[in-house]
């Protein structure tokens, strides 16, 4: 077995820890901490490794669907399915019904591993020819059993290689149904081997696995460079912002990775004068923002470290040592990154930035990262239409806004889908989120465009506010007014102050059901009238607005 050389597949990775007995895996069960080994966590790979090439039914795509939440088999089902050369779709549990269904049966999952408390998930679904098996019941034990004493490569499916599939993972869309991105060990491996390296991961590191598993950003900026590094993960069942540093304390952890909603939970939080007093020296994730990352790193003395590259692996942004604040980096080796007008297909000019890094030519420079040169792009697991969209013309469209500066470096900017057109001009949602996050009194904010009444869109921002805070709509509006780069077109029209932002099972903001509700929520909603100044948008209001959508024939436009 090889020990030096860069490993090939995650099943090498997995074999490697067989006979590693420093702690390997942690985690709580019924409020007691556990601690396995690596060889152990190996082990139980390999045991379910074996019992999954007896269950797969014979000539079957060999798919494992997994519903769980962060629990120990949930790592021992994706080493297994690593040693077994087969492949793991996530199941999402905060889908239903028929949505459920599909994304099992889409990816023609023969196997659905699950637990005693997603089966209520399960009731009533048609999954014709899909066995399930319940973690922690008796019946799971003794099927396990014979198969206690297996090791690493003694049963397979098929020989892992390193174009063999092990993901399945669905990508996030704001429309339809979601696509499963095609992940082989291959590139799973090279990616873990290189975060393993841009961290000097080491055996003393602990990776907090607080992201859920079967979303990308957990299983392949964290478990995996754990599992090239020899460090230890601790999971953590769901995220809680409350007991955070609890857990980092407890665990020992280092490292952690996030999405820019949890770390505006973390910031909500209450201070506490231990603050710093914990052993994690970054995180390392997407969309904190750089608001959110100062904060951060001022309170608790971590730094944020902020990356780009989809699961799709379509295209990736390197970060080196001189990239400024703000900045993800430069393209990555082999890449030719351009930011593309997606009218015009022209390439956008290079930003405009002032000497404190604001954008100041946004409408011009901001366009969709396209991937010119080559691309590890794998597909999407029977979609067809969806990969030939990402690949259009030759080049690899990937969905989100950035802006470049003139010395190359890239800026994230938002999705394509958080794109808005305000009077004929392109504007990027994260852009005026960026500005808006400077308001004191805002703990998270959220921009979208709601249509206009007649053409195009308007701005509408949705606040949360910090504890104890009163809206002011004169304080907001001298807020605004002392932005420098807060465009023309960029102040909200409409402001919803609500107590806290839906989110995502990832714990990325809800911006459909934003969209969706619009002005027509609950929550006090604050509109401004083209003068200037902010008043409450009252239902007389409201009723004034939906009959002149009506009689532009745009109504139907505000249940998108």
């Amino acid at each position: 077995m090889r020990t030096t050389t860069a490993p090939e597949t995650v099943a090498e990775l997995i074999a490697r820890r067989w006979g590693d007995h420093r702690p390997g895996l942690m985690y709580e069960d019924d409020a007691e901490r556990h601690v396995l080994t690596h060889h152990r966590t190996a082990q139980e790979a390999a045991a379910r490794a074996a019992l999954l090439v007896d269950l797969m039914p014979a000539g079957a795509e060999p798919h494992l669907g997994v519903l769980l939440d962060n629990t120990p088999e949930f790592p021992f089902w994706l080493g297994a399915a690593a040693l077994a050369g087969a492949a793991v779709a996530g199941i999402n549990p905060t889908r239903r019904g028929p949505e459920l269904a599909r994304d099992v049966l889409h990816t023609d999952c023969r196997i659905l591993i699950t637990e005693r408390a997603h089966l209520p998930l399960l009731r009533g679904l048609d999954l014709p020819g899909v066995r399930i098996l319940v973690t922690g019941t008796e019946e799971y034990e003794a099927l396990l059993a014979p198969y206690a004493g297996a090791k690493p490569g003694e049963a397979a499916l098929g020989t892992p290689a390193p174009d063999s599939r092990l993901l399945l993972y669905f990508t996030s869309g704001s429309t339809g149904a979601p696509k499963a991105a095609i992940c082989t060990q291959g590139r799973l491996a090279a990616a873990g081997s290189a975060l393993a390296r841009q961290f000097s991961v080491t055996p003393d590191d602990v990776h907090y696995i607080c992201m859920p598993l079967f979303h990308g950003n957990a299983v392949i900026a964290d478990w995996l460079p754990a599992l090239v590094g020899g460090a230890a993960v601790a999971l953590r069942r769901r995220f809680s912002a409350s007991a955070f540093l609890d857990d980092v304390r407890a665990y020992g952890a280092t490292y952690f990775t996030y999405v820019g909603r949890a770390i505006q939970y973390l910031l909500a939080t209450e201070p506490r004068p231990d603050d710093r007093t914990h052993s994690l020296r970054l995180g390392f994730g997407t969309e904190a923002g750089a608001v959110d990352a100062a904060r951060f790193a001022e309170r608790f003395g971590v730094r944020l470290v902020e990356g780009y590259g989809a699961t799709e692996g379509g295209a990736s942004v390197q970060r080196t040592p001189d990239t400024p604040p703000g900045a993800l980096g430069r393209a990555g080796a082999g890449d030719d990154l351009a930011v593309i007008d997606p009218e015009t297909g022209a390439e956008c000019p290079a930003a405009v930035l002032d000497g404190d890094g604001r954008l100041l030519n946004g409408s011009a420079a901001i366009g969709e990262l396209v991937n010119r040169g080559r691309s590890l792009f794998e597909g999407y697991w029977r979609n067809p239409a969806a990969e030939a969209d990402r690949t259009r013309d030759g080049w690899y469209w990937t969905g989100d806004l950035f802006f470049r500066d003139a010395a190359g470096f890239l800026y994230f900017a938002g999705r394509t889908d958080d794109r808005l057109r305000v009077d004929s001009e392109n504007l990027a949602a994260a852009v005026i989120e960026n500005i808006l996050a400077r308001w004191a009194d805002a703990a998270a904010v959220a921009v979208y465009a709601v249509p206009d009444e007649v053409a195009g869109d308007q701005v509408m921002a949705a606040v949360s506010l910090r504890e104890g805070a009163v809206f002011s709509p004169a304080s907001f509006e001298s807020f605004l007014s002392a932005q420098p780069d807060l465009g023309t077109k960029m102040s909200p029209r409409y402001l919803r102050i609500l107590p806290s932002m839906p989110v995502t099972a990832t714990n990325k903001i809800h911006r459909v059901s934003l969209r969706r509700a619009a002005f027509r929520c609950a929550d006090p909603v604050w509109h401004r009238s083209p003068a200037g100044g902010y008043a409450p948008l009252t239902e007389a209001d409201v009723a004034v607005l939906l009959a002149r959508y009506e009689s532009h024939g745009r109504a139907d436009l505000l249940n998108h």
